[in-house]
């Protein structure tokens, strides 16, 4: 299981065209997608809406527990945004998986984390597992590339609702597409 989080935009024209035109506005809130996925079958397993800026560390616990719950997963890949110990604790003692999160968060020390699995993580970071993260990357550009990155909707109860609708249209693709692999390897 990997998990991450995107912006998106809420407005038609992206933010890198407008930079390209010559304009320049200043967004101060923007929605933000946190959700986990599936490494295997890149299906979301979990998806929060919210506003961003934002850290990460606040939206671990509703996705991680809510991914929990549907699926049993032994990893939980993320990324330095959600480096704590809260959200290690949760991982490793609620759910009963192995965290991987780079230790990085903060300002830069030679200084060694005093937490037990911060410093866990400085001492045997497993880059090779870790590099499986890029599945949570491939997950939202497929869900940008092909749904769009700019939600139609102008309130914010209207954004929320739509960046969830189109997080349950990115899985039935997926579902409708592995449905028809199945159909077509097993001659029906």
């Amino acid at each position: 299981m990997a998990g991450d989080s995107t912006g998106l935009e809420s407005r038609h024209v992206s933010r890198y065209f407008a930079f390209r035109q010559g304009r320049r506005y200043k967004m101060s809130h923007w929605p933000k997608l946190s959700a986990t996925c599936d490494c295997a079958t890149h299906l979301f397993l979990s998806a929060k809406v919210t506003h961003g800026p934002r850290r990460d560390t606040c939206e671990a616990p509703a996705i991680l527990r809510a991914a929990a719950r549907r699926v049993h997963f032994r990893r939980a890949l993320l990324d330095a945004g959600y480096d704590s110990e809260a959200v290690h604790i949760l991982i490793r003692e609620e759910l009963l998986a192995h965290s991987v999160i780079p230790p990085t968060s903060g300002r830069p020390t030679r200084k060694w984390p005093r937490s037990k699995y911060r410093r866990q993580m400085k001492r045997r970071f497993f880059r090779r597992v870790y590099g499986q993260r890029w599945q949570i990357e491939n997950v939202f550009s497929r869900y940008k590339r092909l749904l769009g990155s700019a939600l139609r909707a102008t309130s914010w109860t209207g954004q929320k609702r739509e960046a969830s609708l189109r997080v349950l249209v990115h899985n039935l693709m997926l579902l409708k597409r592995l449905w028809r692999t199945f159909l077509q390897s097993s001659g029906g």
